[in-house]
């Protein structure tokens, strides 16, 4: 009998390897969690705007990992950056996109996780008030409730853009709210004004909300950033896969470049999460896809995130501080652009002025 079964073994456990690749590979994962930080109108499980985004709204990544037997899981978390962080505590995600706040606090704070890509830079922030609100400006925010939800991007930038009218975050009511809520919080007036991004244009197009602030065109330190995170844990252990998962990425990023002189089937696709296609394309306008959404972490998203990170301190929403470069490993993104012939499609940009090489076409 014992020896009927080990010749039946011999039989199973190469029809079972080849039914399922990574079953009896102890270098391969069963599952890759991919968390975002944040949710679509209506707290529907799909978002817009970045390479990370376009990825997931276009199954790339299951289909990379398809014919392993490798599950592909997205969480997407109301909770944003802060969630998304405690995730990483609880070693739950192996990778995310991350606004530059919660990187900054999660890094600071000793998680263990490293930057793989940039995934974002010059994300405009507006500020929005009930229709029928007496707010003209931002000096006029003193003493309300203003919404903004703390401990993401959208915090940093927010604290800066009030004391550029002399105002802190002690001189107005500072509510943390999510997005969904803030913007059905300014339609019930139980808000005064909420800090936001271009979601707020229906409520505007609805006339239910006045914009009367934007970063747009200002000061590009004002902005916010983010990131294409990897757990250390995952990394190290999986580094051929963390590997397939940048090229994926590169993928998707080059698809929405590639649309830069016809952006409307990328806006098209991101309608998928709420937002209209009328407020993607004024959020955009006059913006370069592929600049804004390159993946590259160059001398221009390092100088910004040495930026936001003393800035983060100084603004006391962060104690350590860290240089940039020891959060960084590009070295799967540098294998990534390599293997599928994608040096020198994005250019690097200049620290100072943002720009590449060769001037990119704006996004119309």
């Amino acid at each position: 009998m014992k020896k009927y079964l080990q010749i039946l073994a011999c039989f199973l456990v190469p029809l079972v390897v080849w039914l399922n690749p990574s079953f009896a590979r102890a270098d391969a994962p069963t599952e890759i969690r991919i968390f975002y930080p944040g949710v679509g109108i209506g707290n529907r499980p799909v978002v817009g705007g970045s390479a990370v985004a376009t990825m997931h709204l276009r199954g790339l990544l299951e289909e990379e990992f398809k014919k392993d037997g490798i599950k592909v899981t997205w969480s997407f978390l109301r909770g944003a950056g802060p969630a998304v962080n405690e995730s990483y505590a609880n070693r739950l995600v192996d990778f995310s996109l991350l606004g530059d706040l919660p990187s900054i606090v999660g890094r600071a704070s000793g998680l263990h996780y490293r930057a793989l890509a940039a995934a974002s830079v010059g994300g405009d922030s507006y500020v929005a008030v009930p229709s029928d609100s007496n707010i003209r400006k931002l000096e006029d925010l003193r003493g309300k409730r203003v919404a903004v939800q703390k401990g993401t991007a959208g915090h940093l930038t927010a604290v800066k853009i009030l004391e550029t009218v002399g105002l802190s975050e002690s001189d107005v009511r500072l509510i943390n709210m999510d997005g969904n809520t803030a913007r059905a919080a300014i339609v019930t007036g139980d808000l005064d004004a909420a800090f936001g991004s271009s979601d707020l244009f229906s409520l505007r197009d609805q006339g239910a909300a006045r914009i009367v602030y934007t970063t747009k065109g200002l000061d590009p330190s004002l902005t916010s950033n983010s990131l294409f995170l990897g757990s250390e844990d995952f990394i190290k252990k999986y580094p051929e896969h963390t590997k397939r998962v940048l090229k994926t990425l590169l993928v998707a990023a080059k698809w929405v470049a590639d649309a830069e002189n016809d952006p409307q089937p990328v806006y098209q696709l991101w309608t998928r999460s709420g937002s209209t296609f009328s407020s993607m394309k004024e959020a955009w306008a006059g913006q370069s896809l592929k600049y804004r959404l390159s993946p590259l972490i160059d001398p221009y998203v390092v100088a910004r995130y040495n930026f936001q990170i003393q800035q983060a301190k100084r603004l006391g929403l962060v104690r350590n501080t860290f240089d940039f470069a020891e959060f960084v490993d590009t070295s799967f993104l540098t294998a990534a652009l390599k293997e599928i012939n994608l040096e020198g499609f994005w250019l690097p940009r200049d620290a100072v002025t943002g720009k590449p090489a060769a001037q990119p076409v704006a996004a119309r």
